[in-house]
C-alpha cells in the first residue's frame, strides 16, 4: 500500500512520525529517501517517540549508526558517507536489519541492494511553502490518521 501525506510544520512532521512509529514491530525497516534538509531526522524523532525512546534524536551522519533503547531497539543509520553496499555490511547491517528492533536508514538509496523486499520506503520532499510531502510505500499496516 502507498500512502501520501502533507505536513505544514516540524511539529506536524514529528506527529506523523509518531503515528507511523506506533504501528511498527520488531524487524521493520524504513528506507528513507529525500534531499538534504528534507526532514528525515525530523520524522525519525516522532517514530522514536512512539517507540518509547527518551534520548534526543540527532542525525547519525558522523557516527553512521545511533542505537536507542525503547519498547523496541531503534537503529538509526546514515548511509550518506558509505562508499558501497559492502561498507554497509561492514557496519553489522544484518544484525540490525534482521534483529529485534526497528531500523531507519537515511540516504538508503546507497544501500538499497542490501535491503529486503519487505522494506518500507519513506520519501520526503520539501515544499516551497516550508511544508513536506511524505510518501510511504510498501506499508502493510493500514491507514494512518
Amino acid at each position: 500500500m502507498t500512502l501520501r501525506f502533507k505536513t505544514a510544520s516540524v511539529e506536524e512532521t514529528i506527529a506523523l512520525g509518531e503515528k507511523i512509529g506506533a504501528q511498527l514491530v520488531a524487524g521493520d525497516i524504513i528506507a528513507m529517501e529525500g534531499t538534504l534538509g528534507a526532514g528525515k531526522t525530523t520524522i525519525t524523532k516522532g517514530i522514536a517517540k512512539a517507540l518509547g525512546v527518551d534520548d534526543t534524536i540527532t542525525s547519525p551522519t558522523f557516527c553512521l549508526v545511533s542505537e536507542y533503547s525503547g519498547r523496541l531497539p531503534l537503529f538509526h543509520i546514515d548511509a550518506y558517507r558509505l562508499d558501497s553496499a559492502e561498507d554497509f555490511q561492514g557496519l553489522g547491517a544484518d544484525d540490525m536489519l534482521y534483529g529485534d528492533g526497528v531500523s531507519i536508514i537515511e540516504w538508503s538509496e546507497k544501500v538499497r541492494s542490501e535491503l529486503p523486499r519487505k522494506t518500507i520506503t519513506l520519501r520526503l520532499e520539501p515544499l516551497s511553502d516550508g511544508g513536506r510531502e511524505i510518501t510511504l510505500e510498501n506499508w502493510e499496516y493500514g491507514e494512518i490518521r
